[in-house]
C-alpha cells in the first residue's frame, strides 16, 4: 500500500473519532501529564545529586519532604492518568470498533448477490471481527503512543541539549539510522500481516464448510480428505507466521542493537565529559535516566509499529468492502410501490452475470403475466428459470430490455416496496437459528402471536409445531436442523402467509421432498397461491398441471406456452418434457 493510498485511509477513517472528541481530547491530556510526570523524576534526582556532591550537610528533611511530596504528586496523577488511559481509551476503541462493524454490516446487506457469489463468507467474517479488532487498537493506543513518545522526546532533547549539547547531538546523530532500519522492516511487516489476514479468512472459509457440511463428510466417510484440506491451509498459515516473527525478531533485535550502541556512548562520551567538568555528576545521572526515558520512548515507538501494520492492514481491508459499489440500489426519484395488482411483463429481457464478458443466460425474453394468474415455467436445467425469477425482485438487474410490475418499470421502484410485496419460497429452505416462532414472524416483524399461528394454520403447520417439545419456542437449530424437510418448508411457507405478498415465486418448493411431505407441502402452496399472481418452477411436472399458463424456457429462449392439455396436443418440447418424466415417475 502506497504513503498516498495509507494517508486516505487515515483520512477516511478519522471521522470516526468525531462522537468521541471528549474522550479523545481528555484521553490524551492524561497522556501528556503521565508524560510530564515521568519526566520529572529525573530532575529530581538530578537536584539531589548535584547538592549531595556539593554539600551533603545541605540535604535535610525539610529540604527532601516537599521533594517527596512532589514527586508523591507526580505518581498519584501518573496512576489516574492510566487508569483513564486504559479503561476510557479502550472503551473509545471499542466503541468506535462497533460503529464500524455496524457500518460493515449495513452495507454488506446492501451488496447484491454477485458479490457474495464471488466472496468467502470465511473472509468476510475475518473482516467483521479480528481487522476490526486491530482497527479499534490502533485508534485508541495510535493517538496516545504518538503524543507520548514525541513529547518524551521533543522535551528530552530540549532538557539535555542544555546538560550538554554535544553529548546530546552525537545520541541523536544515530536516530536517522534506527529511522531506516524501522523502514526497511516496516515492509516486510506490512506484507506479513497482508498474508496473515487474508489466511485467517481462508481458514475461517475452509472451517465453515467443512462444519456445515459435516453431514456429507462424515455419510461419505471423507473426514481424512477434510483433514489434508485443512492441513494444507493451516500449515500456509504457519509459514506466514513464521516469515512474519522472522521479520519481527530482525525488527527489535536491531532496535535493541542501536538501544545498545546509545547507551556505550552516553556511557562512555558522558564519563569522558564528567571527567573532563564539563558536566556535573547531578548533570551525568540525570542524562543517563533521561536516556532511558528517550530509548524507552524510541522503544514504545518502535513497538507501535507493530500495532500501526496491523491497523493499516484492518483499515485496508475494511475500506475494501466498503468501497464495494452497489450495483443494485434505488434509482434517483424511485417511487414507493403501493395498490400492487401483481402484473408483470417482460420486455425484450437479456441477462448475462458478467456484462459484457459472460454467455447470456437470457435472452429477449418477452412474456406477459396478467395479475392473479397462476404460471409454470419449466425447461431443461440451466435454461435459467431460477434467474427469470430472481430479476423480478431485483436480486439482479437486466443487462438490456426492462420488466414492467403494474405498468412501472420496477428500476423506477424504491428496492423495499418492490419486496415487501413480492414472497419466495425456494428449495433450498433457510431457517436462522432460533425458534421456530422467530422464523415465521420474521416475514412480518412485530406481528402479533395469533398473527403468527393463523399463517401457520394456513400454511398446515400449525398442528406439527405444537408436537415439537416447546411448541413455537422449540429452538430449530442452525439452519433447522432439528427438523424434517417438509416442516421447514412448511415454516418458510407460513412466514410467506405472514408477508401475505400479492406476488408469489415458488422455486422448485416440493422437488427436495419426500411424497408425503410434497403431498402436504403442495397443500399449502395451494392455499398459498389464491389470489396472488405466482410464477412456480417445477421439475416435478405433476405439480403444475393446473396452471393457468405454462411457459416453456430453454436456451433458445420461451419456446412454447400453453395449459397442460394445450402443450401434450402440441406435441412440442413441453409434451417430451412430460413423457420423460413420466417414464422416469415409472
Amino acid at each position: 500500500m502506497s504513503p498516498s493510498a495509507r494517508g486516505g485511509h487515515i483520512r477516511r477513517f478519522l471521522p470516526y473519532y468525531k462522537k468521541y472528541t471528549g474522550i479523545l481530547i481528555f484521553d490524551l491530556f492524561c497522556a501528556l501529564m503521565t508524560t510530564v510526570c515521568a519526566l520529572g523524576f529525573p530532575l529530581i534526582v538530578r537536584e539531589i545529586t548535584n547538592r549531595a556532591v556539593n554539600d551533603i550537610t545541605a540535604i535535610t528533611l525539610e529540604w527532601l519532604l516537599p521533594l517527596g511530596a512532589l514527586y508523591l504528586l507526580f505518581v498519584l496523577v501518573e496512576a489516574a492518568g492510566v487508569y483513564y488511559m486504559q479503561s476510557q481509551g479502550h472503551i473509545m476503541g471499542a466503541m468506535m470498533e462497533t460503529d464500524m462493524r455496524a457500518d460493515l454490516f449495513s452495507h454488506l446487506q446492501q451488496l447484491s448477490f454477485s458479490y457474495y457469489n464471488s466472496n468467502k463468507i470465511g473472509q468476510i467474517m475475518a473482516r467483521l471481527t479480528t481487522d476490526l479488532f486491530d482497527i479499534s487498537e490502533f485508534a485508541h493506543h495510535g493517538p496516545e503512543e504518538i503524543t507520548i513518545s514525541l513529547v518524551k522526546i521533543i522535551v528530552s532533547f530540549v532538557i539535555l541539549m542544555f546538560v550538554n549539547a554535544p553529548l546530546t547531538l552525537i545520541i541523536f546523530a544515530l536516530l536517522p539510522l534506527m529511522l531506516l532500519t524501522t523502514a526497511h522492516f516496516n515492509g516486510k511487516l506490512r506484507s506479513s500481516f497482508r498474508m496473515f489476514r487474508h489466511q485467517v479468512g481462508e481458514i475461517n472459509a475452509q472451517t465453515e464448510d467443512t462444519l456445515l457440511g459435516m453431514r456429507v463428510v462424515q455419510s461419505f466417510a471423507n473426514e481424512e480428505i477434510e483433514n489434508a484440506k485443512f492441513s494444507m491451509g493451516n500449515r500456509k498459515f504457519l509459514d506466514i507466521k513464521k516469515l512474519q516473527y522472522r521479520a519481527m525478531a530482525g525488527f527489535n533485535s536491531s532496535t535493541r542493537l542501536l538501544d545498545g550502541l546509545m547507551n556505550i556512548v552516553v556511557v562512555i562520551a558522558g564519563a569522558w565529559f564528567l571527567s573532563q567538568g564539563r558536566i556535573t555528576p547531578g548533570d551525568y545521572t540525570s542524562y543517563l535516566l533521561y536516556i532511558g526515558t528517550l530509548l524507552a520512548s524510541i522503544r514504545q515507538l518502535v513497538n507501535f509499529t507493530e500495532m500501526y501494520q496491523k491497523g493499516m492492514t484492518g483499515l485496508e481491508r475494511f475500506f475494501s468492502i466498503m468501497d464495494e459499489p452497489f450495483e443494485i440500489k434505488d434509482e434517483p426519484g424511485a417511487k414507493e410501490l403501493d395498490k400492487v395488482r401483481g402484473e408483470i411483463t417482460f420486455e425484450d429481457v437479456t441477462f448475462s452475470y458478467q456484462e459484457g464478458e459472460g454467455q447470456d443466460v437470457l435472452r429477449d425474453i418477452t412474456l406477459h403475466v396478467p395479475a392473479g394468474q397462476n404460471v409454470a415455467l419449466v425447461g431443461p436445467s440451466g435454461s435459467g428459470k431460477t434467474t427469470l425469477c430472481n430479476l423480478i425482485p431485483r436480486f439482479y438487474d437486466v443487462t438490456s430490455g426492462r420488466i414492467l410490475l403494474d405498468g412501472q418499470d420496477i428500476k423506477g421502484l424504491t428496492l423495499k416496496s418492490l419486496r415487501d410485496n413480492i414472497g419466495t419460497v425456494q428449495q433450498d429452505v433457510y431457517l436462522f437459528s432460533g425458534t421456530v416462532y422467530e422464523n415465521i414472524a420474521y416475514g412480518r416483524p412485530g406481528a402479533r402471536k395469533e398473527q403468527v399461528e393463523a399463517a401457520a394454520r394456513r400454511a398446515g403447520a400449525h398442528d406439527f409445531i405444537m408436537e415439537l417439545p416447546e411448541g413455537y419456542d422449540t429452538y430449530v437449530g442452525e439452519r433447522g436442523v432439528r427438523l424434517s424437510g417438509g416442516q421447514k418448508q412448511r415454516i418458510s411457507i407460513a412466514r410467506v402467509f405472514l408477508k401475505d405478498p400479492p406476488i408469489l415465486l415458488l422455486d422448485e418448493a416440493t422437488s427436495a421432498l419426500d411424497n408425503e411431505s410434497e403431498f402436504l407441502v403442495q397443500r399449502s402452496l395451494e392455499e398459498l397461491t389464491k389470489g396472488r399472481t405466482t410464477l412456480t418452477i417445477a421439475h416435478r411436472l405433476t405439480t403444475i398441471q393446473h396452471a393457468d399458463v405454462i411457459w416453456v424456457l430453454t436456451d433458445k429462449g420461451l419456446q412454447e406456452h400453453g395449459t397442460h392439455q394445450q402443450l401434450l396436443a402440441r406435441n412440442g418440447v413441453y409434451s417430451k418434457l412430460y413423457q420423460m418424466y413420466a417414464t422416469n415417475e415409472k
